[in-house]
This record gives structure tokens, C-alpha cells and sequence, in this order.
């Protein structure tokens, strides 16, 4: 079960004990907030893309306001931004979708944070299932999401 899985993942960090199962679907942005009631841009929503070759994934993790800006999306990782089908979700990631998140995910899976998420000093990501969730700060994030680094591929969530 993917929840277990994020749970093992998160023991070493100590905050296995921290995540947050839901009576409630927690698996769109609007049921996460209405869930876990907070404001839907605090939702740390986790997308998924097919990597150049089709023959893997990686994340990006955006605000729960935040789309995805074709353009930089194109200039930072030199490729469309291609959202991996429902149906690959699952075997690419490790997660299914609803639960897509950035802990425990397949070996190669790299992940990204969106600059969308630095207005926050808290947010919550998924745990691996559609109604499951954490509390983390940014710095956590990081650390447990063994971020690849930190991009400006959003769009939406600020005066443009």
C-alpha cells in the first residue's frame, strides 16, 4: 500500500507520525483544503510528466493556485510539458493518482519544486493516497523530497 510505503519513507525523517489520514477524499485540490481546512494554494498539488523518452516520469511540485506555464515549462527542461496518463500514473510513480506525492516514488523518479510554493511557510502533500496528507515546512520538503532543485514553471498564481 502506498501509505505504508510513505510512512517507511518518512519514519527516518521522524515525521511518519505527522501524516494526516483523512475521513474525506483529499484527492483534488478543493477536497485536500476542504479536508485538511486550509486554503486550496497550500495544497502542495505533485503533477506528473512523462520525461523526454516516454520511458519514465519526474514531478513538479506546485501551489495548489499554480498551472503549469507551457512556456517556461519548454525553457527550464527542454521538452513539452507532457502530464503522464492516468493510467501510466501508477507504474511511473509509484502513487496512484489522487496520491501522488513527492516521498517514496520509484527509483529515477526526480522531483521538482515549483517557486509557486516559497509564498508559504507550510503546505501539505499527499502521502500516497487520495485521502491522506502532511504538514511540512519548505525546508522539510526539500530534505524529504530529495529535491532535485527548485524551478519557475508556474503560472497563475501571481500578478501577471
Amino acid at each position: 500500500m502506498s501509505l505504508e510505503k510513505v510512512r517507511d519513507y518518512l519514519a527516518p525523517f521522524g515525521a511518519a507520525t505527522r501524516i494526516q489520514v483523512l475521513a474525506e477524499s483529499s484527492a483534488t485540490v478543493e477536497l485536500a483544503a476542504a479536508a485538511l481546512h486550509t486554503e486550496g494554494k497550500r495544497i502542495a498539488k505533485s503533477m506528473s510528466f512523462y520525461r523526454p523518452d516516454h520511458d519514465g516520469a519526474f514531478l513538479v511540485i506546485f501551489a495548489g493556485d499554480a498551472r503549469v506555464d507551457n512556456h517556461r515549462f519548454k525553457e527550464t527542461f527542454h521538452t513539452k510539458a507532457s502530464m503522464v496518463k492516468a493510467t501510466d500514473v501508477k507504474r511511473l510513480t509509484g502513487h496512484p493518482v489522487g496520491g501522488v506525492c513527492p516521498f517514496a516514488v520509484n527509483p529515477g523518479v526526480d522531483i521538482y519544486l515549483d517557486l509557486s510554493l516559497k509564498r508559504f511557510t507550510t503546505v501539505f502533500p499527499a502521502c500516497g493516497t487520495g485521502n491522506s496528507a502532511i504538514e511540512v515546512t519548505l525546508p522539510e520538503l526539500e530534505v524529504f523530497s530529495h529535491a532535485a532543485g527548485w524551478v519557475d514553471v508556474a503560472k497563475g498564481w501571481q500578478e501577471e
